[in-house]
């Protein structure tokens, strides 16, 4: 794996049992994502692009293939060390917030901290809220704010541990088309300003625009396309 390589899929393939038939959600599929990639993949439902974000997330397993991740191969350590990983170093957005319903923003926001045993302080997590423009909901509850407001505490919080990578998958599927655009600025604001890495799932092209690469995903297949001049790629 390279240095500069974050995330790196040789031959990586997920299959299920169904009946006397293997299925399978990605198949064969090569990656490389360099630090400070802003990869925004597309495809139908059942592509297989969240099968693919599960397996870089370490949140299962692949069933051949290789798997790196932060130069770690996901197949050949324990459990430990992928929650360690996962915990330091990647962040999670997902379509819906998952917030905990009997903690203030701040508190949510505050969370990972807890299983980091590296304490998110009261400034830090207020400095993330205020940067996605939540400054007055400090202390409002989930049941209290819009979905917009929602998405943008699961921003904040996937922040807090300040991770190198940003896993988000369908981050504004259930968004208006303003607010939408307003957490793809977020975004890309992560990944300009900070280097963060983000991967990206969605089922609207048109959110490619946001990143520097597009892929493809169509029957556990992944193609690259053309983005600001760079040559179409097939990847898998």
């Amino acid at each position: 794996m390279s240095k500069k390589n974050i995330v790196q899929l040789n031959n990586v393939s997920k299959s299920y049992p169904q009946g006397d038939e293997v299925v399978y959600a990605i198949k064969n599929v090569s990656l490389e994502v360099s630090k400070g990639d802003f990869v925004v993949i597309t495809g139908r439902s059942g592509s297989g692009k969240t099968t693919m974000l599960s397996l870089i997330g370490g949140l299962t397993n692949s069933s051949a293939g290789i798997c790196e991740v932060f130069g770690v191969n996901l197949q050949d350590v324990e459990d430990e060390k992928t929650s360690e990983i996962r915990a330091k170093k990647i962040g999670f957005v997902f379509q819906f917030s998952s917030l905990i319903p009997t903690l203030s923003a701040l508190d949510n926001v505050k969370l990972p901290g807890v299983f980091t045993k590296q304490p998110v302080g009261e400034a830090r997590a207020k400095e993330l809220l205020d940067w996605v423009g939540l400054e007055k909901q400090y202390g409002r509850y989930s049941a209290q704010l819009s979905g917009g407001q929602q998405s943008r505490v699961s921003l904040a919080r996937a922040l807090a541990n300040q991770p190198e990578l940003i896993l988000a998958d369908e981050p504004t599927g259930n968004l208006d088309i303003e607010t939408e655009l307003e957490m793809m600025e977020l975004f890309k604001e992560i990944n300009k300003t900070k280097g963060t890495t983000v991967l990206l799932v969605t089922h609207n092209p048109e959110l490619a625009k946001f990143g520097n690469r597009h892929l493809v995903m169509e029957n556990g297949l992944i193609s690259e396309k053309m983005i600001n001049g760079s040559p179409e790629a097939v990847l898998a």
